[in-house]
């Protein structure tokens, strides 16, 4: 077994107890909001905490000298060459709501490169794994299946996730942008939760996918899955995905949908 596939082993075992624990363990009424963040509406609440303490305590006990960074614990340096990112809850206000659509999200990077990952959908019963060079898969109670993007989808026939961010002023300017985009594709789609639309789209269920303020833990696992599918992941001209801007696609469409972006400024607030 390789490295990547030893990492994704206790990947998935680590994604699949912390799941289980957010859904044994959500609080009757909604979990408490312990405070918020950018804005009164983006909040942590104690399951944020409780899943990144579990999934941390698990990996370092495996792998003591190993590098972490968490959405809710922040950069921890490790001896090795390895790094995991993690995000306890994506789709935090869905968990909170007692929506299905939130994911447990691991990547583990070797020397700053993402090569193994899993997304964890336990209100959907479906697991995504990735291992660099080594496809990606949907696995669910019923079986697995290789995940492939749909290719070179004409973007006015594209069905395009996005989501917003929690600041007024980001989310007028999204707004704005929206309205350039909504007459030139299928239609949108806002699932609240990056990992679940890069999830959708490796799986063929969306065709695209844009979105400002995404951070690393968001996407780390999930653009893996999406470039294991298939599909391309990044930002504005060249520059990587992140914060600025995330765009998947299939190689065509994601051509497409970054030009039609471009002049629409949608790289600011």
């Amino acid at each position: 077994m390789s490295q990547a596939e030893d990492l994704l082993e206790l990947a998935v075992e680590t994604a699949r107890e912390a799941a289980r624990m957010l859904v044994d363990k959500r609080p009757v009424g909604g979990p408490d909001v312990v405070q918020t963040k950018s804005s009164p509406t983006d909040v942590v609440t104690q399951m944020d905490q409780a899943a990144e303490r579990l999934i941390v305590e698990r990996i370092r006990a495996a792998r003591p000298d190993d590098g972490f960074l968490g959405e809710e614990g922040g950069t921890h340096d490790g001896g090795s060459n390895v790094r995991w990112v993690i995000d306890p809850i994506d789709g935090t206000v869905n968990y909170l709501y007692d929506l299905p659509d939130w994911a447990v999200s691991i990547a583990a990077e070797v020397d700053g490169v993402a090569v193994a990952g899993v997304i964890d959908m336990p209100r959907r019963g479906e697991m995504y794994t990735a291992v660099q060079g080594g496809g990606a898969l949907l696995q669910t109670p019923s079986g697995a299946r290789d995940l492939q993007v749909n290719a070179d989808v004409p973007l006015n026939q594209a069905l395009v996730a996005t989501g917003f961010g929690y600041a007024a002023e980001r989310r007028a300017h999204q707004a704005d942008v929206l309205t350039g985009v909504l007459p030139n594709v299928r239609d949108i789609r806002r699932n609240g939760s990056c990992c679940v639309d890069l999830c959708s789209l490796a799986a063929g269920r969306v065709d695209a996918y844009y979105e400002r303020g995404v951070q690393a833990w968001d996407i780390a696992a999930g653009a893996l899955i999406v470039q294991e599918s298939g599909g391309l992941v990044g930002g504005l001209e060249g520059s990587p995905a992140g914060p600025e801007l995330t765009i998947a696609a299939g190689p065509a469409t994601f051509e497409a949908l970054h030009g039609l972006l471009l002049p629409l400024d949608p790289a600011r607030d």
